[in-house]
């Protein structure tokens, strides 16, 4: 089988919907590399579908794509932070913008962004903002210990 390299960006602008699977730990524990999928549907070409706690992808200026959540948003761009971090990134230009989060594949079990449960585990994590790099990693120490046992 060929590994075709996919132009995500190109994709999105087309007005295709893309499945990635996310790198880094930036999303966790809401979104795991090696475990998640996610579908990034296109923005509307006027970005009125932005909204706060959206996970977006994005492409810093002349760098790499991010898939982060949006914190606040102006005229200026968007505002973000990863899940697994305090600190905030922005402005993002809108033109930088790319697509929005609609569902995670976990393990073969489909979760909609817009489900009920996500949206209350969602709320909490972001409600532990300033806390939650510590509750992280100490969940991940637990769970390599659990593993071990």
């Amino acid at each position: 089988m060929e590994n075709k390299k996919v132009d995500i960006t190109k994709l999105l602008k087309d007005g295709e919907s893309v499945w990635i699977k996310p790198q880094g730990s930036s999303m966790y524990p809401l979104i795991v590399e090696g475990r998640d999928s996610v579908l990034i549907v296109p923005l509307s070409p006027e970005r009125k579908d932005v909204r706060v706690n959206d996970i977006l992808l994005f492409r810093r200026e002349g760098s790499i794509l991010v898939l982060h959540r949006v914190v606040k948003k102006n005229k200026q761009g968007v505002y973000f932070v990863g899940d697994n971090q305090k600190e905030t990134e922005g402005p993002i230009k809108y033109e930088f913008l790319l697509g929005k989060v609609e569902k995670i594949n976990r393990n073969g079990h489909m979760i909609n962004v817009n489900n009920i449960i996500y949206k209350v585990m969602m709320r909490i994590w972001l409600f532990l903002r300033p806390v939650r790099p510590m509750i992280a990693k100490t969940v991940h120490v637990i769970k390599v210990k659990i593993k071990r046992i």
